[in-house]
Parts: structure tokens; C-alpha cells; sequence
């Protein structure tokens, strides 16, 4: 019994210390990250090597679906709409599946982003942009499977993914110009109403000039078409803490109308309060 008692601790003991030690994978875990133009680019992949082994044509065999690496599907994620072969592809993570081929390699941008190998089921509806790309031959192998983000410019770049004596470049569009051209416009178009009302509701809450907070305020109102019941509170409490209680008053009212047609009854009441405050009612 004492024999077994003593093997039974010791076992228990290995067991412990076993799940104590950390070994590295042997397709360790990346990520990469980069800024094309003003959109936001990150690829997380695993990384295997070749340690010895033919890898295009018979570890990963031509013309059959690759999950692009190793354990997990490989993710590229853009934080905005982008193009892949003038196709639409929206802000999002999709997974990366390949054909390799000795000339070509076939690209799937893929919606399902959680699994390993290929799935089970392959669901064409669920590729949201495919392209057919080239093989360039390099001359130095490259042993660890890497991605990299390529050939950057303000308007796009390349996916690159490079293995073994293999070189293939994914391209893809951004929309910086568009985005650069709207926001010059917004800027040289001046302030928007928005600007107008939070620079108002600021100066008014730091008793800052209320004067300069009433005209943005005004400004801001001038440019709504219809202006909203909480909208129309604030410019209330404005125009009161300026002196013109009769503004104020009238203000009040519209914010009464509208808060009652809203069914908001904290804004009924807070407008009630006020407008008794200032002996409207």
C-alpha cells in the first residue's frame, strides 16, 4: 500500500509540473499590422517552416484549397471599405483561402473567421472577393511562412505571402482620395451645425462668453432643418442665461411641444420647470 501510495504521489506530481511547462509551437502565432493611406490593415497568422521539406507541390499540394498557413485560419482585417479585384470588400475580418498552383495561386476572401484546416463544407456564397494572382520564383528559400503588406502607396498595396522559393502579391484598393477630397470639403465649407451646437452647449456649461454661445447657437439652429425638442432645451437655457428671457420663453415652448410629441416626459417636465421659473406659466 505504502508502494502505491508512492507511485500515486508521484504521478499526480508529474502531472502537475507537466501542465506547468510551456513549449513553443511549432507554427508560432503573428500578427502584422499596417496604415495604407487612412485605412488600418492587420493579418493574424501562424508561421510554419519548412525544416527540411518540399512545401509547394507536396507538403501543400497544387491546385487544392489552403487555409494559408497553420493552425487557425489565417484573418486579414481592414478597419474600412476596401477593393480586391474591383470588388466591393466592407470594413470587416475575413479569412484568407489559396489554390497554389505552379504558375498561379487562387485567392478566396472568406466570411467564416473561426476554424482550422478548411471547412467542412466549402460555401461559395460566403466568399465576398476571389482573384487569381501570379507566382514569382525567388532566389534566397524562405523557410518560415511569412505575410507581409507590400508595394504601399496612399490608394493600396499588396497582400504578399512568401514560402519556400514562392513569392504571390494579393492587390487591394483604398479609398484614401475619396476620403481626403470630403474631408477638404467639409473643411473649406466651414463649420457644420454640430460644430456650432457642441461649441455652444460648451461655452454655456463652463460659463464661458454665453454671448459668443448664444450666436453659435443660432448659427446651429439656423442650419437645422428641424431642430429636436432636446435641441431646442439647450438653446432655452442659453438664451435665459444671456437675459433674453423672452427668446427663452418662446424656445421653451417649442421644446414642450416637441418633447410631449415624443412622448419624453423628463423633457415635458424640465421645460414646465423652466418656463414656470421664468413666469411663463
Amino acid at each position: 500500500m505504502k508502494k502505491l501510495a508512492f507511485f500515486t504521489m508521484v504521478v499526480l506530481l508529474s502531472c502537475t509540473l507537466g501542465a506547468q511547462i510551456q513549449t513553443p509551437q511549432p507554427s508560432p502565432a503573428a500578427k502584422m499590422w499596417q496604415t495604407v493611406g487612412l485605412t488600418e490593415v492587420t493579418v493574424d497568422y501562424s508561421r510554419p517552416s519548412m525544416r527540411g521539406r518540399t512545401i509547394f507541390g507536396d507538403l501543400v499540394p497544387f491546385n487544392a484549397l489552403w487555409r494559408t498557413g497553420a493552425n487557425a485560419y489565417t484573418k486579414v482585417s481592414f478597419n474600412k471599405d476596401v477593393t480586391i479585384a474591383n470588388q466591393a470588400v466592407e470594413a470587416g475580418t475575413y479569412s484568407i483561402f489559396t489554390k497554389p498552383g505552379k504558375t498561379t495561386w487562387e485567392v478566396f476572401f472568406y466570411t467564416d473567421t473561426q476554424g482550422g484546416g478548411t471547412p467542412a463544407e466549402w460555401d461559395d456564397a460566403k466568399v465576398v472577393a476571389k482573384t487569381t494572382v501570379p507566382v514569382m520564383p525567388i532566389e534566397m528559400p524562405v523557410e518560415t511562412f511569412t505575410i507581409t503588406i507590400d508595394d504601399v502607396t496612399s490608394s493600396g498595396a499588396h497582400i504578399g505571402i512568401l514560402w519556400e522559393n514562392t513569392y504571390v502579391g494579393i492587390p487591394f484598393g483604398v479609398s484614401t482620395d475619396a476620403e481626403v477630397v470630403k474631408s477638404i470639403e467639409n473643411v473649406m465649407a466651414g463649420p457644420s451645425a454640430g460644430d456650432y451646437y457642441a461649441a455652444a452647449v460648451y461655452y454655456a456649461s463652463e460659463d464661458k462668453d454665453i454671448n459668443k454661445a448664444k450666436d453659435w447657437m443660432n448659427k446651429a439652429m439656423s442650419m437645422t432643418e428641424k431642430p429636436a425638442f432636446w435641441q431646442l432645451r439647450q438653446q432655452s437655457l442659453i438664451l435665459a442665461k444671456s437675459g433674453d428671457k423672452a427668446g427663452a420663453i418662446a424656445t421653451a415652448k417649442k421644446s414642450l411641444e416637441g418633447a410631449k410629441e415624443a412622448g419624453n416626459m423628463d423633457y415635458v417636465k424640465m421645460n414646465q420647470d423652466s418656463l414656470k421659473e421664468w413666469g411663463a406659466m
